[in-house]
């Protein structure tokens, strides 16, 4: 005999990862390693149309993603994409901060304009992707969030100074998450990317230094992304809060 469904019940929802900052490289290859463990995956970039293609590549693999076109500088946007998320597709365990405003400006050409959307991009909407991520996870009590850093997350370099002071801050943002957020479940990370990505960005930009290298001599967004994955999973009695990640041939610049 079939038991009677309750009118107050409903199917459980599934376990939902939200990537920040969803590009063509990294944010790509994370969607479809946290696409490929089960989880719905919503990515978010300021155009949604630009995100087809990957939902069309984890789809096409069996999993499930959603597009969302949301602006992460803009306050109500980052509410709102959470609130739709939580509301339609299911809890998010999983959020990770992925944009990165990584360019180059001389200090005398560097004008407050530039200054300020570089920290916009890179940091301020760190701190909203953030704030909306702990507002939500901390009463269920678990979570992991990630801040994707940079060499420039350690030190600035010449012709980055706006760049280098927006990782700066966004990686103190992640330190005092983590400090506070800790003792309520919450596994904040602060991933520092120390060396070129293999992207087609890089390779057009670069050529010379990609020439010089063998074929895993650039960071492989797939193998980032197993990486991002081994964390998430770790025991709150060992987490890693900051892990810096670079090609086994790149020197250590930030020690």
């Amino acid at each position: 005999m079939n038991t009677p469904t309750s009118p107050d019940s409903s199917p459980q929802k599934p376990k939902t990862a939200l990537i920040v900052g969803a590009g063509d490289s990294l944010g790509s290859a994370l969607s479809r390693r946290f696409a490929r463990e089960g989880f719905e995956v919503c990515v978010a970039r300021r155009n949604a149309d630009q995100l087809a293609p990957l939902v069309d590549s984890i789809t096409s693999e069996g999993g499930k993603a959603h597009a969302f076109g949301c602006d992460a500088r803009k306050e109500e946007q980052v509410i709102a994409l959470f609130e739709s998320i939580e509301r339609d597709i299911g809890p998010i365990e999983i959020v990770v901060f992925n944009i990165g405003a990584n360019v180059q400006f001389n200090i005398r050409e560097t004008t407050a304009q530039k200054y300020y959307k570089v920290w916009e991009m890179a940091c301020f909407s760190g701190f909203l992707t953030g704030r909306e991520a702990a507002k939500h996870m901390v009463p269920r009590g678990h979570g992991t969030i990630f801040f994707t850093g940079a060499t420039a997350s350690i030190r600035g370099a010449e012709g980055f100074a706006a760049f280098a002071g927006a990782k700066h801050g966004l990686r103190s943002l992640a330190q005092s998450m983590a400090r506070e957020l800790g003792k309520q479940g919450i596994h904040v990370v602060h991933p520092v990317i120390d060396g070129p990505i293999d992207t087609p960005f890089v390779r057009e930009r670069f050529p010379e230094l990609v020439a010089q290298r063998p074929a895993d001599g650039l960071l492989a967004p797939d193998d980032i992304a197993d990486t991002y994955w081994l964390v998430h999973q770790q025991k709150r009695s060992a987490w890693t809060f900051e892990f810096d990640l670079r090609p086994w041939l790149e020197p250590i610049t930030n020690f």
